[in-house]
């Protein structure tokens, strides 16, 4: 049986990399993308490839250059033969308060969060619609209710849940596309604003009591990808249940 095969951009670590251990556990193959992660990168494909030769690729890209993305989409389909599903993972994360933002903010966290992913959803249709198969996204709860001092992140990421509600319109009925809207997951590297006193205040508005993990994610991605035939245009909430409070 030829296995189902699924591209993962930022797969080499942090959510990403739980993301490409839940698909490849469920029996996907799985082209894993990196942007500088490299070392990362190559330690998880030969992870996976212990358990399951050939199993896993790695591919580098710089997900803000347009014109390398239906590369991407190339070489997964070069390398296994097919693509079946494609999550757009890779994400930047900074404050860009009002007073501080610059041409440079936006250029990243606009290419990076809502930019790459429409491009690179519209680079590989063309192999979904063989396989009748499906896009997921990452988007973000404060895509309805803005995050203080994260002005551009805010903004990117509601354009993703607008993103995912046209195409899953442009794209059906051969393609489905959902996003994911995580809240407090794993704290960002070097971030000063989640500084002991706002993480304990953030956990403090979840009625679950608790941010939540990067299997909770990838677990939901795996439902949408594998068990929800009927499922398009929605934007699920792991979020432990905090845009209740928001």
């Amino acid at each position: 049986m030829q296995r189902k095969v699924a591209l993962v951009t930022g797969g080499a670590k942090r959510v990403g990399a739980a993301i490409v251990r839940q698909l490849h556990g469920a029996g996907f193959n799985v082209m894993l993308h990196y942007r500088s992660s490299a070392a990362e990168a190559r330690a998880l494909a030969a992870e996976l490839n212990l358990q399951r030769p050939g199993s896993a690729a790695i591919t580098q890209a710089d997900l803000l250059n347009c014109a390398g993305l239906p590369v991407l989409v190339q070489q997964t389909v070069q390398h296994f033969g097919q693509l079946d599903a494609l999550i757009n993972n890779a994400s930047s994360f900074f404050p860009t308060p009002v007073g501080e933002i610059t041409e440079e903010a936006w250029l990243d966290l606009m290419g990076s969060n809502l930019k790459a992913p429409l491009f690179l959803a519209q680079a590989a249709a063309h192999e979904l619609r063989k396989t009748h198969d499906v896009i997921v996204s990452i988007a973000d709860i404060h895509a309805d209710r803005p995050m203080k001092s994260h002005v551009i992140y805010s903004i990117a990421k509601a354009g993703v849940v607008a993103m995912t509600k046209s195409l899953a319109r442009e794209l059906a009925p051969e393609i489905r596309v959902n996003a994911v809207a995580p809240g407090a997951n794993i704290w960002p590297d070097g971030e000063s604003v989640f500084d002991a006193v706002a993480r304990q205040r953030i956990v403090s508005t979840i009625p679950l009591k608790r941010i939540g993990e990067p299997e909770d994610i990838a677990r939901t991605i795996l439902f949408l990808v594998q068990d929800a035939p009927y499922i398009t245009g929605q934007i699920i909430g792991v979020d432990g249940g905090r845009s209740t409070y928001l």
